[in-house]
């Protein structure tokens, strides 16, 4: 298609998605209201509704709206693309994801006749009157979930992408060397050090970042203050695309939350929090299986993390209604995945899902805006660590991309860890496949996650995970003591090419 029928296509698919949404009714009955008004003209009817709308923040909202249209789910590139395209490409990789979906909802399906649970059941009524009672206090149950186990872990997800084959790529026509040489033996197009460069220009060893230089041996006024001034002007103007770029260099920390919801245009709005009250009478209403699983995964990390384990009660409250919410469905028009067809209707947590939650509870006290940005924040980014697909941000090509970067930079590191039993991809999968939550300090963390919304990308995370390898030739690091800016920032901008 030429560049005006993608543009147009791109309108007609945004145009289409807003329609009939709260935003669209909301505008629909200020722009009503203002007729009323003295300074709108008949003659000049359009513009000064137009104006009213920018004047009244309107068209700001909009503006917000069409922008998280665009970076969540990006229009077909032709009208007569099939639906299955949209969701992954490439037949192989949907094939793996369907074979992957089966052996997981078979272990759940095995687990629920095994132990006699059903996977869903309604509460008695004073089985809903207790867990009304203790909602906020959900961390003091102890229920005995020794019988329980996570339907699979990391290392279970990782031999199922060691095993994918393009049917239509002979590997033996690579003339490369090292190309054998890592776990991942698909022929996916990612990104070198040169290109990296070039997409991440922010990160340059000469550009000001937050979490560096405020505590380098620089004078405050220089960078710190004159950038979170910036910040707040960036608040002020309510600004996606604005709060986005600047949280490329980082975000402080009195403004990330509300840099990351406007980033996330997770505003929180009335019917926010309605949606949030009526996925709470849910869960008091009917148990799941898949509760059970959120308890002992929470109970098996964040529980026994020094960070996180103060916030277990807000965990529960999240992850249970997650599990109810069909809003997230949504999500799975462009995943390469498919929802369970059981009364299990949305995702299927695994070992370690909850601290994907986790280091939100340091920025959100507030349960109903916790949710939002969450919930927002995997349907943009964490399903895709969990999810089988071609995606440059797709965990397949983390990995791929993370082991080609280290093999053709630290070539003897990789090649001496690969000849002792311990391939490079094993170690940094698990840091990966979570985001790094759980393994790098909390400020470290957030820090990286700035980054990860400001580019709108996962790469990061795998040169992150290079770096970490890096550390392994000198020391046994203990990983929540790195600095993870000036580490991503020396691999991509201070490596010998």
């Amino acid at each position: 298609m030429d560049d005006g029928s993608e543009l147009s296509l791109s309108v007609a698919h945004i145009v289409r998605r807003l329609k009939g949404s709260h935003l669209h009714a909301q505008i629909e009955r200020r722009a009503k209201e203002c007729l009323h008004q003295p300074e709108i003209r008949l003659d000049s009817l359009r513009e000064d509704v137009r104006r009213f709308l920018r004047t009244s923040g309107w068209e700001r909202q909009l503006q917000n709206a069409v922008y998280r249209e665009l970076q969540v789910q990006r229009p077909p590139s032709h009208p007569a693309a099939p639906l299955e395209h949209l969701k992954e490409p490439l037949a192989y990789m949907r094939k793996a994801q369907a074979c992957w979906e089966k052996r997981v909802l078979k272990s759940l399906n095995s687990m629920s006749a095994e132990l006699g649970v059903p996977l869903a059941r309604m509460r008695p009524a004073a089985e809903q009157k207790e867990l009304t009672s203790k909602w906020n206090e959900m961390g003091t149950d102890e229920p005995d979930l020794t019988s329980f186990r996570p339907v699979f872990a990391p290392k279970d997800f990782l031999e199922v992408l060691i095993s994918l084959r393009n049917p239509n790529y002979d590997s033996s026509e690579d003339v490369g060397v090292r190309s054998h040489w890592g776990l991942i033996q698909v022929p996916l197009d990612v990104r070198d050090i040169p290109q990296l460069r070039r997409a991440y220009a922010e990160l340059n060893l000469t550009t000001g970042q937050l979490g560096i230089d405020d505590h380098a041996h620089i004078h405050p006024d220089l960078f710190e203050n004159e950038y979170l001034q910036i910040g707040k002007k960036v608040v002020v103007e309510q600004d996606s695309a604005a709060a986005q770029q600047y949280s490329r260099q980082g975000c402080s920390t009195g403004l990330r939350a509300d840099l990351w919801a406007l980033i996330l245009n997770s505003n929180n709005q009335p019917q926010d929090a309605m949606h949030y009250e009526q996925l709470t009478a849910g869960v008091v209403q009917h148990d799941l299986l898949v509760d059970s699983l959120i308890y002992k995964d929470v109970k098996l990390t964040a529980s026994n993390d020094d960070y996180y384990f103060v916030f277990e009660d807000f965990l529960y409250q999240v992850l249970l209604c997650f599990s109810r919410d069909t809003a997230v469905l949504e999500h799975f028009k462009y995943n390469s995945a498919t929802p369970p067809r059981s009364f299990v209707q949305g995702v299927i947590p695994f070992h370690g899902f909850s601290m994907y939650v986790a280091p939100l509870c340091f920025l959100y006290n507030e349960p109903s805006k916790l949710y939002s940005v969450f919930r927002e924040m995997y349907i943009r980014y964490f399903f895709r660590l969990h999810s089988i697909s071609s995606s440059s941000s797709g965990v397949v090509s983390l990995c791929l991309q993370f082991e080609r970067l280290l093999q053709t930079h630290l070539p003897q590191l990789f090649y001496h860890l690969r000849q002792i039993g311990a391939q490079p991809l094993r170690i940094a999968f698990k840091w990966m496949v979570r985001a790094f939550s759980g393994y790098l300090s909390t400020d470290q963390l957030l820090l990286l996650w700035d980054r990860i919304l400001g580019y709108d990308s996962l790469e990061i995370v795998a040169g992150e995970g290079c770096f970490f390898i890096c550390t392994l030739q000198a020391v046994l690091a203990d990983l929540s003591t790195l600095k993870v800016m000036p580490l991503i920032q020396i691999f991509l901008f201070a490596t010998a090419i």
